[in-house]
């Protein structure tokens, strides 16, 4: 292959610099560039029915993906088709503070950066020249110029393929993921016109040092997936002068939390990879505003990783460890009493708190038969109105939910409702489970054996991409009991949030990751290493390609 690294670095900072923060129209600028850079390759000005830029469905926001593909002539009825994929979205640039007007220009962004006081490593690698910095260098959107590269190569030299090339880049990969679930309708169509056999999807997602010191490159055989476990818990409100009276929710949270942030035995491990525990991204309670009396509910919720575990599972481990927290804080609870009474000279007796964890579709099902077609029908006119309000996200429309329904409830004594109230994103490995993985993985190992001798760092294949990313929504081997433990614990579900579990199923490719190198994706020094990211990936990318369909 001739050298690929001026024309991939030229791709990247073309889509650099068009600011493409998600949730913005940057998301519709970005996907007109990458649009009419595809137009300007000869072979999609003779077949631009093979070009489409694609409106997301069921999204608030109008934004687009753009997809591509080129069939090969080498054996037109070979039907196998290899999906290269990459998202054009970014995170926002407030850190870069009073670098924002250059955060989207890297050779501006460098030249100003070596003005500032910065840390060693980075100021080393500035320095090189083998660095380049912006926003959305790492990630992706040097991945996406080394797809866009070789998406124009394999259009030169459609001879090469004996099958097909399908380009994605898709929106809306750092918030909701409503780019790759509506790309999902357009590869059902593709299949079904043009009979295309999804047989392999490469992503191109940013890879990083896992440790201080590691020189790896990493490729990874699959991905983590996440689950968001969210807990509305309700308490017994009580003036601050009678604390004991009642029972804070704020203070079961608070051992919630303990119990479950940072706790190793939440760790999935599967094929010799563990991935970070779960950690609490939001813990506050419902009270509206200041009063002197105790809140009456609290809203906690936490990142959760999964390998192997189902959602179901999920929701059986995290109940256990709720009824440990209730426990433990009623435990101490009472002790604080004890030695409260005793310093008072008062007698002491036990609390009258149990503990209680409902799980949210036990609650419903408890209230729909109590009450009937008159709660069905509040919560549906509740919902339904809930939804004008455009400044609450899925999860706080889930909570809301839940707060709502707890107000139908006979029992009110304290307890925990465990449910969903975000977006699933199932994990993905790569194992050699049926011929099309096999086939994958071994076009992976002679392709990194191959080009290994071109690059002095180690290349490296892993099981689990670290990171969420949309990898997840290209296949699925949750059954439909698990999928319905997603569907009846999210209190969203089918009106704030759906996914079509089913398009997923239908597409069902395997999946691998080959992306850029580089440090502080998400940061103010996002950089990529320039002879990996513009070189070795896209030499990677087409060997397994060639290997596949070559």
């Amino acid at each position: 292959m001739i050298s690929t690294k001026n024309e991939v670095l030229q791709f990247t900072d073309e889509l650099v610099r068009v600011e493409s923060i998600v949730n913005t129209r940057g998301e519709i600028d970005i996907a007109n560039k990458v649009y009419n850079i595809i137009l300007s390759f000869p072979y999609f000005k003779e077949y631009p029915n093979q070009l489409i830029q694609s409106q997301t469905v069921d999204d608030e926001t109008e934004r687009y993906n753009v997809l591509a593909f080129v069939k090969g002539t080498k054996d037109i009825d070979n039907h196998k088709t290899v999906i290269l994929m990459g998202h054009f979205d970014t995170v926002g640039i407030d850190d870069f503070t009073h670098l924002k007007d250059v955060a989207c220009s890297p050779v501006e962004l460098m030249e100003k950066l070596k003005e500032e006081s910065l840390p060693e490593l980075v100021e080393k690698q500035l320095h090189s020249g083998d660095w380049y910095f912006g926003r959305g260098v790492l990630d992706m959107k040097s991945g996406v110029a080394s797809n866009l590269y070789l998406l124009k190569y394999y259009s030169e030299h459609p001879e090469e393929l004996s099958g097909n090339l399908v380009f994605i880049a898709e929106c809306d990969e750092e918030d909701g993921s409503h780019g790759v679930l509506s790309c999902l309708k357009d590869l059902k169509k593709w299949k079904h016109e043009h009979s295309f056999d999804y047989i392999g999807l490469i992503n191109s997602d940013f890879v990083t040092p896992l440790y201080d010191g590691d020189e790896n490159r990493y490729i990874y055989k699959g991905t983590v997936g996440k689950l968001l476990p969210s807990f509305f818990i309700t308490g017994a409100e009580t003036h601050v002068g009678s604390a004991f009276e009642g029972l804070d929710p704020n203070y079961l949270a608070a051992e919630l939390t303990r119990q479950i942030s940072y706790n190793p035995d939440l760790c999935d491990s599967f094929l010799g990879e563990t991935p970070a525990p779960p950690v609490s991204l939001k813990q506050m309670d419902l009270k509206p505003n200041y009063t002197v009396q105790t809140a009456l509910s609290a809203y906690v919720y936490f990142n959760f990783f999964v390998h192997s575990w189902s959602p179901r599972d999920v929701l059986n481990k995290l109940s256990e460890q709720a009824e440990i927290a209730f426990e433990n804080a009623i435990s101490t609870l009472n002790e604080g009493y004890e030695r409260f009474n005793q310093k008072c000279n008062q007698p002491s007796q036990k609390l009258p708190w149990k503990k209680r964890v409902l799980l949210y579709e036990d609650m419903r099902v408890m209230l729909e038969q109590e009450h009937g077609e008159k709660f069905i029908k509040h919560m549906e006119d509740f919902k339904a109105e809930l939804l004008l309000d455009k400044t609450i996200d899925t999860r706080m429309f889930a909570a809301r939910v839940v707060e709502e329904e707890w107000k139908w409830m006979t029992d009110k004594r304290p307890a925990i409702i465990l449910f969903y109230s975000s977006l699933y994103s199932p994990a993905l490995d790569l194992t050699g489970k049926d011929q099309r993985e096999v086939n994958l993985l071994e076009a992976l190992d002679q392709a990194v054996e191959a080009v290994q001798p071109e690059y002095a760092h180690p290349i490296v294949t892993k099981n689990f991409f670290p990171y969420i990313c949309d990898m997840s929504f290209v296949a699925l081997s949750d059954d439909a009991e698990e999928i319905r433990a997603v569907m009846e614990n999210n209190p969203g579900w089918g009106t704030k949030h759906y996914v079509n579990f089913e398009d997923i199923r239908e597409i069902n490719v395997p999946a691998i990751n080959i992306g850029p190198y580089g440090y502080d994706g998400h940061k103010k020094y996002e950089r990529m290493e320039i002879q990996y990211s513009t070189e070795i990936v896209p030499k990677i990318t087409k060997e397994v390609i060639q290997r596949l369909i070559g």
